[in-house]
């Protein structure tokens, strides 16, 4: 897929993310709807299909021949996004394996660059929507469809929580960790909501289709691609205590306007 011009510090990290989203859409895609798609389970009784496992090890293949400086922290395969003012790659082969082992469309290969332990490049590629999004840090966020002409992405302008689109991936996932109130005060206080979920809740705040997003559970390899994507479209990602960053283990995704009054909500209702 074409991508937009970037200065030289990060042209060419660019364009190796964007070369690993074409290898990893080379493994997934024909593996979507397979009839002999191996599909197990991981401790925490999460799905992972041999798609997952064989994505991640052609790239963390592709990165150790092109970067092997580089630290690689990836959802099967565990590892690090580096030490003090290190480089670390930080992969989802396929975010929403629930939905790729059910042949439902919306899955991703989530794939981030991370600088100092900050994402400075992000892909997010869902070859079966047709649909992939990109960013690297101070040139901007871009998508395109089906490979076509790249266009940039910037966030809504909305400024009242009464006004707000907002998503969750599964809204029984606060009550899991014991934080119903906290989603169903934040909804209460929104226009309108949805369950888009994963990645794509995030791409679709970053482009301006909806307004927020909320994680009540998510890894590093969740939210390092879609955290620079969501600020290079002038959008915020913290954790839900505010903290900057993709590490927290939950998230809030915003356009900024709406980010500290979500904030409040959700600790108003703890």
């Amino acid at each position: 897929m074409s991508s937009a011009v970037t200065e030289p510090d990060t042209r060419a990290d660019l364009a190796l993310a964007l070369e690993l989203a074409d290898l990893a859409d080379a493994i997934t895609l024909p593996r979507f709807r397979a009839a002999d798609l191996r599909v197990t389970r991981k401790p925490d009784r999460t799905p992972v299909t041999d798609a997952d496992t064989a994505a991640e090890e052609a790239l963390r293949a592709a990165i150790g021949g092109r970067r092997p400086g580089d630290a690689i922290l990836g959802e099967e395969g565990g590892g690090s996004v580096g030490e003090g003012r290190g480089r670390g790659w930080v992969l989802d082969p396929i975010d929403g394996t629930k939905n790729f082992s059910r042949g439902m469309p919306v899955w991703a290969s989530l794939i981030a660059l991370c600088s100092g332990g900050v994402p400075v490049v992000g892909v997010v590629s869902a070859p079966a929507l047709g649909r992939r999004w990109w960013a690297a840090a101070r040139h901007g966020a871009w998508t395109s469809e089906r490979g076509g002409e790249a266009r940039r992405i910037s966030v809504t302008g909305v400024t009242a929580l009464e006004d707000a689109y907002l998503s969750t991936t599964n809204q029984e996932t606060f009550r899991e960790f014991d934080g119903m109130d906290r989603w169903l005060a934040l909804s209460q206080a929104c226009w309108e909501t949805r369950a888009f979920g994963d990645f794509w809740q995030h791409c679709l705040v970053a482009e301006g289709a909806i307004d927020l997003a909320v994680e009540p559970a998510a890894n590093p390899w969740d939210l390092a691609a879609v955290q620079v994507l969501l600020e290079e479209a002038g959008g915020r990602l913290t954790d839900l205590r505010g903290v900057p960053g993709f590490a927290g283990g939950d998230g809030l995704a915003s356009n900024g306007h709406l980010h500290e009054a979500a904030l409040r909500v959700l600790q108003s209702a703890e």
